[in-house]
C-alpha cells in the first residue's frame, strides 16, 4: 500500500500553518515531495548493507533486514530483454525495461525449460574469458556486459527468453488540482496519466470551436459523440441557454491525441441544431496541465518519515530554521531508534 498524497499535502500545510509560518504551494510541495521520495528509496540499499551484519531477531514484523527488504518490494518488478541486433557493424544486444533503475538477477530459460542465471562481468573479464575453452561462457553457464543501458550477452546464441529482476524508480510525486471559482486548489484525485485527458468541472469548455445552437437549458450526462482516435470518453454538458454550454470530463478514456475532433450530436442537448464542436488541444491533457495525482510509492510504514523530511526542505524554503530544527530532530530520533 502507498502513501496517499492528499493526505501528506494537508498535513504539511495543517502543521505549517499551525502557528502561521508559512505556506507551500502544490508546485513546490510536488518537487520537495519528489526529492524526499528518492533520498529515502537511496537509503534502502544502505540501511539493508547496514543491518546485514548485525544480527536480527527472528520474530515476527521485527526482523529489521525483512522490514527493509518489504519496503523495497514496493519497486520490485520482473521484465524480459529485447533482442536488436540492427546496428551496423553488428554487434547484438538486448535492451531492458524503461522503467528500470537498478539491475538484479538476470536469467535465461533454455531448453526444456531450464532456467539458468547469467553472470554479471566487468568489460576485461567479459572479453578474456571468451578466449579460453575452458572459460568461455556456455549456455548453461552464460554472462553478460552491462553498459550504456545495453546488454551484451555470451554465448551469441541466446536471442531470446531473457529476463530480468529489477528495481523501477518512484514516479514523481504529484498533487493534481484545479482551480476553483474563488482561485482556490481544488484537488484532483485522478491516477495521473501524461496522455490522460483532464477530468473535472468545464475542462472541455474552453476548446469548443463550433458553438451549441438551438439546445435547451439543463443538463445532459453522457451525450453521444462522433469523432476522436480514443474511446471510453464520457462527458456532462450543461447548456445555460440556446448557444452557451459548459462540458466536463467524467471518465476521461485513452487513445485521445492532440487535434482531435469531436462532434456532439445536437438531439442529445435538447434537440438543438447543431452540436458543440471541441477540438482537443495540448492543454486538455495531464501532461500540460495541473490535474492528475500520483501517489507517494513508499510502503505506507514511511508516512511519518516521509512527512517529517518533506517538512525540512519546506523550512528552507519558507525560511523558517524552527521548522527545519524541528524536523531534524524528529528524522534524528527516529534514525537512532531504527539503526541502534
Amino acid at each position: 500500500m502507498v502513501i496517499n498524497v492528499n493526505q501528506v499535502y494537508k498535513t504539511i500545510l495543517s502543521i505549517l500553518n499551525k502557528e502561521q509560518r508559512g505556506y507551500i504551494t502544490p508546485d513546490e510541495f510536488n518537487k520537495l515531495a519528489t526529492q524526499v521520495q528518492l533520498e529515502m528509496f537511496e537509503n534502502y540499499s544502505d540501511d539493508l548493507n547496514q543491518l546485514v551484519r548485525v544480527p536480527q531477531t527472528d520474530m515476527d514484523y521485527s526482523d529489521r533486514v525483512m522490514n527493509v527488504d518489504e519496503k523495497l518490494s514496493v519497486f520490485k518488478r520482473f521484465g524480459t530483454g529485447t533482442y536488436d541486433n540492427s546496428t551496423t557493424p553488428a554487434t547484438p544486444f538486448f535492451t531492458l525495461p524503461t522503467d528500470l533503475y537498478r539491475l538484479g538477477a538476470v536469467t535465461y530459460t533454455g531448453l526444456n525449460s531450464k532456467v539458468v542465471e547469467l553472470q554479471r562481468q566487468q568489460r576485461n573479464e567479459f572479453y578474456n574469458i571468451q578466449n579460453s575453452p575452458l572459460t568461455a561462457s556456455t549456455l548453461d553457464f552464460p554472462s553478460y556486459l552491462y553498459e550504456n543501458e545495453r546488454m551484451y550477452v555470451r554465448p551469441t546464441s541466446i536471442t531470446s527468453s531473457l529476463s530480468v529482476d529489477y528495481l523501477k524508480k518512484p514516479d514523481d510525486v504529484r498533487w493534481g488540482y484545479s482551480v476553483g471559482s474563488l482561485g482556490q486548489y481544488v484537488y484532483d484525485s485522478t491516477t495521473y496519466g501524461a496522455n490522460l485527458l483532464n477530468t473535472g468541472t468545464s475542462t472541455l469548455t474552453g476548446s469548443i470551436t463550433t458553438a451549441l445552437a438551438g439546445g435547451s437549458a439543463g443538463t445532459y450526462a453522457n451525450p453521444s459523440y462522433t469523432g476522436g482516435s480514443g474511446t471510453g470518453l464520457v462527458m456532462s454538458i450543461t447548456a445555460t441557454n440556446a448557444t452557451t454550454c459548459t462540458i466536463d470530463v467524467t471518465t476521461a478514456g485513452t487513445g485521445y491525441v492532440v487535434g482531435d475532433v469531436i462532434t456532439i450530436d445536437a438531439a442529445q442537448v435538447g434537440g438543438g441544431s447543431t452540436g458543440p464542436v471541441i477540438t482537443l488541444t495540448a492543454a486538455n491533457f495531464n501532461g500540460n496541465s495541473t490535474y492528475g495525482s500520483t501517489n507517494v510509492e513508499l510502503h505506507v510504514s514511511e508516512r511519518d518519515d516521509f512527512i517529517i523530511n518533506v517538512l525540512k526542505y519546506c523550512g528552507i524554503v519558507i525560511r523558517d530554521p524552527q521548522v527545519i530544527q524541528f524536523a531534524a530532530n524528529e528524522a534524528q530520533k527516529d534514525e537512532v531508534t531504527e539503526k541502534r
